[in-house]
């Protein structure tokens, strides 16, 4: 089904190019959303990217926003957090994404949601799974740190517009928070 997605009409652009498999190099065969190697019997599917973020609010009911230093959306406005490591726990990915990204040790609150999403504003850019907490910060001195280029605490209606924040996610999400206020 050829079209958007390219010529294996799979919604995930990640296996866009596979051509051999990397077990045993031999060639693979692609199927709706996954490859196939006849060989060794590997298997890959085109799985969105889980990442964890956070509404981080302070106690003036401000939103921290952290600017992009790095591609995709160099220099546009994020909600902080990152993607999981293999076989790392959502809440402890989110933890560990703030610490990296803002010094702040953060505590966790209610769960908002899932987006989803493509890393970039290419088609064939991977698909994540965005997954979304409100937060606390608990301890820590702000600062920007990791691929994050400056942070900054926004009120509800003084949020950068639309085309200054990066990915279409973050946006929905920041737009549901400040109609709450």
């Amino acid at each position: 089904m050829p079209g958007r997605h390219g010529q294996y009409g799979t919604p995930v652009g990640i296996l866009t190019g596979w051509r051999y498999c990397p077990r045993c190099s031999s060639s693979l065969v692609h199927a709706e959303g996954r490859v196939d190697c006849g060989e060794c019997g590997f298997v890959a599917y085109a799985n969105p990217a889980p990442t964890a973020s956070a509404l981080v609010v302070d106690d003036r009911g401000r939103l921290l926003l952290a600017r992009r230093a790095v591609e995709p959306f160099v220099g546009l406005w994020d909600l902080p957090g990152g993607y999981l490591a293999e076989s790392e726990h959502p809440l402890d990915a989110l933890r560990r994404g703030l610490r990296e990204e803002t010094a702040l040790e953060i505590e966790p609150l209610e769960f908002v949601g899932i987006w989803m999403d493509q890393y970039g504003p290419d088609p064939d850019d991977p698909w994540t799974m965005n997954m979304y907490w409100r937060a606390r910060p608990v301890a820590g001195e702000l600062q920007a740190a990791d691929d994050v280029a400056e942070l900054g605490w926004f009120s509800a209606d003084e949020l950068p517009s639309a085309d200054e924040t990066a990915f279409g996610n973050v946006r929905l999400v920041i737009a549901g928070w400040s109609s709450e206020k």
